[in-house]
C-alpha cells in the first residue's frame, strides 16, 4: 500500500510517502514561505525521487488543523482534490495529535500546542497507554496561563511540544518547574509520516465533507456573526 501524507497546517511544510508502512521518502521545511506555491512541487519532486506515480497511491492522510487558517485550507484542498481525482480514500488527522507522536518516547503526559496569539494556544493532552497514544483531555483553544494552571493541578510530569516553544518556555518553567519537560528542538516540528501512524485506527473520511478543525472561528467569521446578530437585534 502506498500512502501520501500532507501537512501544511503550520509554518512547517511536510510531505511523506510510505510503502507498506515503511517511509520511502519525506520532505520537511520550516520556513515562512507560501505553502500554496510550494506544496504541489514538493509532492511532485518526492514522488519522482522515489519512483512512485499518482496512480499507485492507495490513500491520502492530511493534517486538518488546528493551526494556520490558510495553511490548513491549502493542505486539505490539495489532499481532497487528489483523493477525488484518483478515487482513493482520505483520512484527516488532528495536527496536534500528529505533533504528540514526537513524544511517544515519554511516560509523561504529552502536551502539544500551537500559539494562537493574544495569549491563547491550541492544545490538548495525550498519553501513551498500552503502547498507544490516547487523547486524555480534549483539544481546545484556551489562554495558555489558564491551561498551565490546569496542568499544575494534575501534579504529573508533562512534556511540551510546540514549534512556538521558545516563545513560551520561560512561562512553562515558571509555572511547572521541573515537572514541565521541554525536549530538544528537533522534536517540536511534526513529521508528516507521523500522520500515518495517527490515522491507522481512524475511519475513512468522506472526501467532500472533510472540513478543517480550526477549534475557533476565524476573526472575519466572528465579526460577520456579530454584525448579523446586531442587525437582527437592531
Amino acid at each position: 500500500m502506498h500512502i501520501l501524507a500532507i501537512d501544511t497546517s503550520n509554518q512547517a511544510l511536510g510531505v511523506a510517502l510510505l510503502r507498506d508502512n515503511e517511509i520511502v521518502g519525506e520532505i520537511v521545511t520550516n520556513i515562512a514561505k507560501n505553502h500554496s506555491i510550494r506544496l504541489m512541487p514538493a509532492i511532485d519532486y518526492l514522488m519522482k525521487e522515489v519512483n512512485i506515480t499518482p496512480e499507485q497511491l492507495d490513500k491520502i492522510v492530511v493534517a486538518k488543523g488546528p493551526g494556520s487558517y490558510t495553511g490548513v485550507r491549502i493542505g486539505l484542498t490539495t489532499a481532497k482534490t487528489l483523493a477525488w481525482s484518483l478515487q482513493i480514500p482520505i483520512v484527516g488527522v488532528s495536527s496536534l495529535e500528529a505533533l504528540a507522536y514526537r513524544a511517544t518516547f515519554s511516560s509523561a503526559l504529552i502536551c502539544p500546542f500551537f500559539d494562537a496569539r493574544r495569549g491563547l494556544v491550541y492544545t490538548g493532552l495525550y498519553e501513551m497507554k498500552d503502547g498507544k497514544l490516547e487523547l486524555v483531555e480534549e483539544e481546545r483553544n484556551i489562554l495558555f496561563t489558564e491551561w498551565l494552571e490546569h496542568l499544575v493541578d494534575k501534579k504529573k510530569q508533562v512534556v511540551f511540544l510546540s514549534p512556538d516553544i521558545k516563545k513560551h518556555a520561560e512561562l512553562i518553567k515558571s509555572k511547572l518547574g521541573e515537572r514541565g519537560e521541554i525536549p530538544e528542538m528537533a522534536y517540536h516540528i511534526a513529521k508528516p509520516s507521523d500522520l500515518v501512524l495517527a490515522a491507522i485506527n481512524k475511519q475513512i473520511d468522506e472526501t467532500h465533507s472533510l472540513t478543517p478543525n480550526y477549534l475557533r472561528l476565524a476573526e472575519a467569521e466572528v465579526n460577520w456573526l456579530k454584525n448579523q446578530k446586531e442587525k437582527q437585534n437592531g
